[in-house]
């Protein structure tokens, strides 16, 4: 069985990995020259996206790739701690979240894939109707929130809009050690004026930042600057201190949301990850991770591949893998898509809604948060079939 996969993003690398593990003989294509290279900012993976690593056996490198941290903190923009909770898991899970550079994340999988068997393509555009893609019997469409994909399955799909924010993130080189919202292994969300701002403290001694600012009108993403964050955030003293130590080279993108897709899969073409579903939350990676383990596992489940090496395999097959594999996804990526307009929504408060925040959330954020998010970190895809990569033609 051959499965062609348009792009080689988290989602595209993963799924390469994923279907070669069942045996499917994989190409993957991605329009930029390196699907690796430097773009986004950093990523956290939480213990189900790491579950999810595990079952593609890219934990350790993952881990050796990036840091762990152990705890969450939510703040004020005046300073007050609103919350203190462990990061991405419950209490008692010994899996500790890692963040890293998207890049970096890439990287991972993408060499993972590689070594799995898969073909990488980069520098190349191609669509799914392609003359050359006749003979796969699968289409992944993992090229993102921009997805090509999802109209050709679709001509009636909904296209990304504006959220009314802008992301902006960089490194400064802030040395204050042990300090409030400085403290090792830790994750600090500030609730700003303008919007949210996220800290971390890394090993290397710098900061990893990434501000998060309400703009009804989306602005020109090449005028945001460290003048432009540090105007929207004035009144915020810690958040001011590390955009005052900031480097220079900041990475800016605006955000956008995307309406529910309602078809997510053909006869022999799929969504996956952004192209599906940008859940946002913090969860995007993991997203792509699970949904390219639990494909992988509807179509192994199948056993396509023998089927199809004794001629009874066909494309029905493939087909009710795929509804089957959207049917399984819907529920959970429903429940998250919305939690992530909540957290949107909290990010852009007005001033009396942000007061009562201020006085609300230190009583019960702590007290509750783990049953709030139980669900969606107790995740696990399970794993894959072992040994059947070499069976591919």
């Amino acid at each position: 069985m051959r499965a062609v996969v348009m792009g080689a993003g988290v989602a595209g690398a993963a799924s390469a990995i994923a279907l070669r593990r069942i045996g499917w003989a994989v190409t993957v294509y991605e329009a930029y020259p390196d699907p690796a290279g430097p773009y986004g900012s950093f990523v956290s993976l939480a213990s189900n996206g790491l579950r999810g690593l595990a079952a593609l056996g890219c934990l350790p490198a993952v881990q050796a790739s990036g840091f762990p941290v152990q705890r969450q903190l939510m703040w004020s923009g005046s300073g007050k701690l609103l919350g203190d909770v462990p990061r991405g898991r419950r209490a008692d899970d010994p899996l500790v979240s890692v963040t890293l550079n998207r890049s970096n994340l890439v990287s991972v999988l993408r060499q993972a894939a590689l070594a799995a068997g898969a073909q990488i393509v980069t520098g190349q555009r191609t669509a799914p109707d392609d003359p050359s893609h006749e003979r796969a019997d699968l289409i992944v469409g993992a090229d993102g929130i921009w997805s090509a994909c999802r109209q050709w399955v679709d001509p009636d799909a909904p296209t990304p809009r504006y959220a009314g924010l802008y992301t902006a993130s960089g490194v400064s080189d802030v040395s204050q050690p042990g300090g409030a919202g400085f403290e090792p292994a830790t994750f600090n969300m500030t609730f700003g004026r303008p919007g949210a701002f996220i800290h971390l403290p890394t090993p290397d001694g710098t900061v990893w930042w990434s501000a998060q600012v309400a703009a009804p009108v989306a602005p020109t993403v090449s005028t945001i600057s460290i003048d432009t964050l540090q105007a929207a955030f004035h009144a915020e003293d810690r958040i001011g201190r590390i955009l005052l130590a900031a480097h220079p080279t900041i990475a800016s993108t605006l955000n956008h949301v995307l309406d529910p897709v309602p078809v997510q899969a053909g006869d022999r073409t799929v969504l996956i990850g952004d192209a599906a579903h940008p859940v946002g939350a913090g969860q995007g990676a993991s997203m792509a991770i699970e949904d390219a383990i639990i494909l992988a596992r509807q179509l192994g489940g199948a056993d396509l591949f023998g089927r199809a090496a004794t001629g009874t395999a066909g494309a029905a097959d493939v087909a009710a893998a795929l509804s089957a594999f959207v049917e399984l996804r819907r529920d959970r990526l429903g429940k998250l898509a919305k939690s992530a307009a909540t957290n949107r929504d909290a990010k852009t408060a007005g001033p009396i809604a942000a007061r009562l925040r201020d006085l609300i959330m230190p009583v019960t954020f702590n007290r509750f948060y783990e049953r709030a998010t139980g669900w969606l970190y107790d995740f696990d895809p399970a794993g894959l079939p072992v040994g059947r990569s070499d069976r591919a033609a």
